[in-house]
């Protein structure tokens, strides 16, 4: 099923002149609005007339969470201020929270990215989707929610948190599908176990995952506990919220809609464009929105793109499920280690519950590094011996996927700190000295 089949099965040859022309006008707006843009620009001897065809986007400056923050809160807005009907916000746990201003036709956009989304899952206006991600400057819940209301579907506005009253209105109310964060739904699908409802009297048969990374493995772990089908949707802050791509039916890759988001993939140190189909950093740039434009902007996400047709009819290109961020990447004693990879090697291993933390430390200017893990309750036991067999196996494995052999401390079920939001699995002790 197609929202827009129009848009979503264009030809490679007629979306190339699309984007041509929207990235033309895009680029004249913020030349035109944003002292930033026009700056930057300047710097390197380009002028809008420069810019033709969609190619000519390397010959444009890129853009950094580094300049929104500087440029908090409205610097980089093209609109003004009485044409922003919403602004959002990151968490801003670092200095100020990156901020995003939208236009009605930017939040029509941002609505019908989601709901093309919704669509590719199966869902309909017959579906009811429980919203569990949070609501507020966090775009997460506001773009579920928009985006289900575009196709007609019912909306729980649950928000995150209350696992309890979640669990209870995600039954007595007959969701269909839930939208939240991969991990919290992990914690709901053990609360829904534990809980006075039989599994087999929900109807859910959709879930909408995204706003942190997460593996096949995890995947596969989600269908067998809440018995639905779990896709992924991407999105940000920075440029539309949860919406600007999501999987289909086959689940090979997510559908990243470049007739308004344009991706590129570049070598995070070179800056180059690599070749389709080579790992890289995601670069996007965002040429239908009006309130605030994005040239270039570098996500820090890794991943690939290809531009095979899909076997859904679909001709917007697929990307590969993120492997982590460039600036969340871990060093330990030279090794290049991502938590998306210890996550994979514990969802492999049946014994494990798919929860863990790293903690990474320096002790005698060497790099320490520690992975809790938790057992499942059928596994967990006083004997030693069988304690150790499991530490072994899961160090072993850890290894020989890694290239770095970590301390694995296997703590007892339920220990480790479940998530409502997006979830930390990191604790760099480094970075504190």
């Amino acid at each position: 099923m197609y929202w827009n089949e129009t848009m979503e099965c264009m030809s490679r040859d007629e979306l190339h002149k699309l984007q041509s022309i929207r990235l033309k006008r895009v680029v004249e707006r913020v030349y035109s609005n944003t002292t930033f843009y026009r700056k930057k620009m300047q710097e390197l001897d380009i002028t809008p007339c420069d810019i033709q065809t969609i190619d000519d986007i390397v010959k444009l400056p890129f853009t950094t969470k580094q300049d929104l923050r500087e440029n908090y809160p409205f610097g980089l807005m093209a609109s003004p201020m009485s044409e922003i009907v919403r602004l959002h916000a990151s968490s801003g746990t670092t200095g100020k929270p990156i901020v995003a201003g939208y236009t009605r036709n930017d939040l029509t956009v941002w609505h019908e990215g989601v709901a093309r989304c919704l669509v590719a899952y199966g869902l309909t206006k017959s579906d009811i989707v429980q919203v569990s991600y949070g609501y507020g400057l966090f775009t997460g819940g506001m773009g579920a929610h928009g985006g289900t209301e575009a196709i007609g579907g019912s909306v729980i506005p649950m928000s995150s948190g209350n696992t309890q009253k979640q669990i209870t209105l995600m039954h007595d109310f007959g969701a269909t599908a839930l939208a939240c964060t991969p991990s919290y739904a992990l914690h709901l699908a053990e609360a829904i176990h534990e809980s006075e409802y039989p599994i087999e009297e929900f109807k859910l048969k959709v879930g909408l995952f995204g706003a942190e990374p997460w593996t096949d493995n995890m995947r596969r772990e989600l269908e067998d506990k809440l018995r639905i089908k779990a896709f992924d949707i991407y999105g940000l802050t920075e440029i539309s919220g949860p919406g600007v791509g999501g999987e289909c039916e086959y689940q090979d890759g997510t559908h990243l809609w470049e007739d308004h988001f344009y991706p590129e993939i570049i070598d995070p140190v070179s800056l180059q464009q690599v070749e389709a189909g080579t790992q890289g950093e995601l670069v996007f740039t965002t040429i239908s929105k009006d309130g605030m434009p994005l040239l270039r902007y570098r996500t820090r996400d890794l991943t690939a793109l290809h531009y095979e047709t899909c076997r859904c009819g679909r001709t917007a290109v697929r990307m590969d499920r993120i492997m982590g961020r460039s600036d969340d990447m871990l060093i330990i004693r030279g090794v290049n280690v991502f938590p998306s990879q210890v996550e994979s090697v514990i969802l492999e291993l049946p014994e494990f519950e798919a929860h863990y933390m790293i903690t990474v430390d320096r002790v005698n200017n060497t790099d320490t590094f520690q992975i809790n893990v938790e057992l499942k309750p059928e596994y967990y036991s006083d004997e030693m011996n069988k304690v150790v067999a499991l530490r072994n196996k899961i160090t072993a494995r850890l290894t020989s996927v890694i290239g770095i052999k970590p301390d694995i401390k296997i703590v007892e079920p339920r220990s480790i700190e479940r998530s409502q939001g997006k979830a930390k699995h990191v604790i760099d002790l480094r970075k504190l000295k």
